[in-house]
């Protein structure tokens, strides 16, 4: 094993004894007092069958056939989620053919970022992380099931799905995907309509073509953003069926790993001999598996967020140092979109998942000593599934890359690392993505132009007041302030600035996540603004100094003058309330920081420690 892995979850193991041992002490008293069928009353447990059918009640009268949860985020709106539609009936039926049930158990919210981009809804978004976690533990919380599936992609909704997953971390738990669209409009020329249309040299018409053809069918958006980090990270952990996550929705093999997964949760149970808990799969080493995917990939930034709340479930605790020096001992991997111009299905194309985990393990680059729900050790994720005369198989992938443009040997990778670094200074606390830079690093020093609202940078761009030298500010959008919002309505303008010559860069306490692209951005900044970080006092033309190479965020003003200057007070009214808001105003009140995984769940533990 890399030694460097090694000492960072040591470290994560050590700093993480009493709350792991909390944790573990908590799920084992819960699988005492269960399942849990047997522990309910008689009027309990016919409200809890009564609409099934005759034979499913006296399976689950008899307490000796599995009872399986089915949490599902389906809906119509968001088309990754869209073939979750016929999951249920498919489920349920591989289920009975094994002998136990399975019921449709609970659903939890699933909203689109792409289509709340650059708008009031987006402000929810993040917190919507959260409502997800408590609606699978409402889901689950009927006391009714032995095991459970988790049906969710995208975004926000797998890290909710996980945490509300790991409260109730003695249930066996398989997470079931349903995979990426097929390839449409290349994402290069996705990304030149987008800059073209900030420039004012296409129209909406043009745009929204270019759009649609990118986005035209059921599935996962096919760049690499958070819903194909989540994927790839969920199989890192042990959480899939091997090579199941990028499969395309509505065919033969996609259903037929969607009757396996159903299947293999019925074998997880502790009704029989092969009992393993989501909770005894999640452990340090699992998250250092996860993470080192995420990095060795280019993934999603949302991540240095998510997998912090996720652990925080499981009763580990990590931070962005974790993150970072994961980062520094490993390489550079894949390059997809926006790190590079392929998609997730050329990903696959290339030797995909398979092939990542062999590379990975040859270089002793993940932790082989897990558990999944395949059994101990990874080596069954080295194989890929296939279907042979209509049955479903695991037979060897490629044994090396079938196209080293977008997934390259380890011994040989893109870049050295993995292209996520942590800045601190007295601005605080930030992470960027560099694997999509142009560069391998970054260090700028440039003077300020500060914005309270990412949607003040269009007219200061339209007028011309931004082709120059300039690091753009776009502070009181941490999670305290708004909920954490995306900003990727700021990538055109500052890619365009790039282009034309200027040397750009972004700092805010928002977020870019992952579509992080080319333009250098300092995200996450912690403290946020609006809880008093420095970020707050900033002033047009202040110089700000970033450098990943020393990791230095810096404002270079002096600390007399900081001093004097007054804190700004931001008008947040406009995104307090309107679109379902105004509800969310006590838990973006105990949202943690970025850092601690901008939380609500486990504010008053964090508090505490």
């Amino acid at each position: 094993m890399n030694s460097l892995l090694q000492d960072v979850t040591d470290r994560i193991i050590e700093r993480s004894q009493a709350t792991r041992a909390e944790y573990l002490q908590k799920i084992d008293k819960a699988r005492r007092q269960g399942p849990h069928r047997g522990a309910l009353s008689c009027g309990n447990l016919a409200h809890g069958f009564a609409a099934c059918n005759k034979a499913e009640k006296s399976d689950l009268r008899s307490m000796v056939k599995a009872n399986v949860a089915i949490v599902s985020a389906y809906n119509d709106m968001l088309s990754a989620h869209q073939p979750y539609e016929t999951y249920p009936a498919i489920i349920k039926q591989a289920v009975s053919e094994v002998g136990s049930v399975a019921q449709f158990a609970g659903g939890t919210p699933a909203m689109c970022d792409g289509v709340t981009q650059g708008n009031a809804g987006m402000d929810l978004s993040l917190m919507s992380r959260d409502v997800i976690a408590m609606s699978a533990a409402v889901a689950l919380s009927h006391n009714m099931f032995d095991a459970a599936l988790m049906l969710g992609i995208c975004d926000k909704i797998v890290p909710g799905q996980l945490i509300g997953s790991l409260s109730f971390g003695h249930l066996p738990t398989v997470f079931v995907p349903a995979g990426p669209m097929p390839s449409g409009l290349p994402n290069k020329e996705k990304a030149r309509v987008r800059q073209a249309f900030a420039e004012g040299k296409v129209g909406r018409e043009e745009l929204l073509e270019a759009e649609s053809q990118s986005y035209h069918s059921a599935g996962t958006c096919t760049f690499y953003g958070t819903a194909n980090s989540n994927q790839l990270v969920v199989e890192m952990m042990g959480l899939h069926l091997p090579g199941s996550s990028f499969v395309n929705p509505g065919t033969p093999l996609r259903d037929a790993l969607t009757r396996a997964a159903a299947v293999q949760a019925t074998r997880l149970t502790d009704l029989g001999d092969n009992y393993m808990p989501i909770g005894h799969i999640v452990d340090a080493k699992a998250i250092v598996n996860g993470l080192v995917g995420l990095l060795a990939t280019g993934g999603s930034t949302n991540h240095t967020m998510h997998l912090v709340a996720v652990a925080r479930a499981a009763g580990y605790i990590i931070n962005w140092d974790d993150f970072a020096d994961i980062s520094r001992a490993v390489p550079l991997m894949t390059r997809i979109y926006p790190n590079g111009s392929a998609d997730i299905n050329h990903f696959t194309a290339a030797g995909g998942m398979s092939l990542l985990f062999k590379q990975l393990l040859d270089a002793g680059l993940l932790h082989n000593d897990v558990n999944t729900i395949c059994g101990k050790g990874l080596e069954r994720y080295m194989l890929e599934p296939k279907l042979i005369d209509g049955e479903l198989q695991w037979v060897d992938g490629p044994q090396e890359s079938l196209d080293k443009e977008v997934l390259a040997d380890v011994e040989k990778p893109f870049k050295p690392d993995g292209g996520l670094s942590v800045l601190s200074g007295n601005l605080g606390r930030a992470v960027i993505k560099t694997s999509a830079l142009r560069t391998p690093h970054c260090h700028m020093k440039a003077p300020a132009v500060v914005f309270e609202d990412q949607f003040e940078l269009d007219a200061a761009f339209k007028s011309g007041e931004l082709n120059k030298d300039c690091i753009v500010v776009v502070r009181f959008q941490g999670p305290t302030a708004i909920g954490m919002p995306e900003l990727h309505r700021l990538t055109p303008p500052l890619g365009v600035l790039q282009d034309r010559g200027y040397k750009v860069a972004l700092v805010t306490d928002g977020r870019m996540s992952g579509a992080s692209g080319k333009v250098p951005a300092a995200i996450h900044v912690t403290p946020e603004a609006y809880t008093g970080g420095l970020l707050n006092k900033v002033q047009n033309g202040d110089i700000i100094e970033l450098n990943t190479e020393t990791g230095a965020l810096t404002l270079h003003v002096p600390e007399h003058e900081l001093e004097a200057r007054e804190a700004k007070q931001a008008s947040l009214d406009n995104h307090h309330t309107g679109m379902g808001r105004e509800m969310f105003t006590g838990m973006r009140s105990t949202l943690t920081g970025a850092e601690e995984g901008a939380c609500s769940l486990f504010a008053s533990q964090e508090q505490e420690a």
